[in-house]
This record gives structure tokens, C-alpha cells and sequence, in this order.
């Protein structure tokens, strides 16, 4: 999936403007690489478009030296300050960008790349995406 596209899905999706999803993704992505566990994130980004595959490049460790584990409110919080924008923005743009990554990779690679995302005591992955009703 190119750049464009990926962030047209994301903007779409969140309803942001197009600058602001590329934001967004930005900060998601990069967020995530400071978060993952085990193997370094480089094979998953290898399949990213080519503008956002560098912000998952590196070794992940799962933890930030300064804070911590970083539950599904930290992550938000620091995705909400990367990108510059609220709460409820940053929770939607998060969602946008784990579905259409969904879209941008493989299902196993998928599985893999929450797989070493941090979980919650029941097993949850963190951050959860937002829910919908509908």
C-alpha cells in the first residue's frame, strides 16, 4: 500500500483531515515501535509504505526506561502528544491506523505485530481500538 492510500484510509476512517492522519499515524507507529516485545520491529516494516516503514525500524524492547510499560492510557496520551492533538482524536486516529494496517500486511503478519504488543492481565491487547456502536 503507498503512503497516499494509507493515509487516505486512515483519514477516512478517524474523519481527520489528511495532514492530521498523517500525524496521527506517525505517532501510532512510533508509539508502537517503543512498545513491541521481542524481535526487532524491522520485518514488519519492511511492509509498511515506504514514508512510514522508518518509524518502526529498531529493536523494540516493550518498555520506555524513563516510564515504564505503558498501558492503553499512556499510549494514547503519547500518541495525543506526538501528533498534537486531544484525547478522543488520538483514540480515533489509533483505531484508523491498527485497522488499515490490518489492510497494509498479511493476516499473519497482523497477528504477529499485536501478538507482541503489550496485553492487559486478561490477555487484552494494548491499546484497545476504539468501539463502535452501530
Amino acid at each position: 500500500m503507498l503512503f497516499p492510500r494509507f493515509i487516505d484510509a486512515v483519514s477516512r476512517r478517524a474523519g481527520l483531515p489528511h495532514e492530521q492522519a498523517a500525524d496521527v499515524a506517525r505517532a501510532v507507529l512510533q508509539t508502537m515501535a517503543e512498545r513491541v516485545t521481542g524481535r526487532p520491529t524491522d520485518d514488519l516494516a519492511g511492509r509498511l509504505p515506504d514514508d512510514l516503514d522508518g518509524y518502526l525500524s529498531g529493536a523494540g524492547t516493550g518498555t520506555d526506561a524513563a516510564s515504564g510499560p505503558a498501558g492503553p492510557a499512556e499510549f494514547l496520551r503519547r500518541v495525543g502528544e506526538r501528533a498534537g492533538v486531544d484525547e478522543a482524536t488520538a483514540r480515533r486516529g489509533t483505531g484508523a491506523v491498527f485497522a488499515t494496517l490490518r489492510e497494509a500486511v498479511t493476516v499473519a503478519e497482523f497477528r504477529e505485530m499485536v501478538a507482541r504488543l503489550p496485553t492487559r492481565a486478561d490477555g487484552a491487547v494494548q491499546p484497545l481500538p476504539p468501539t463502535y456502536d452501530g
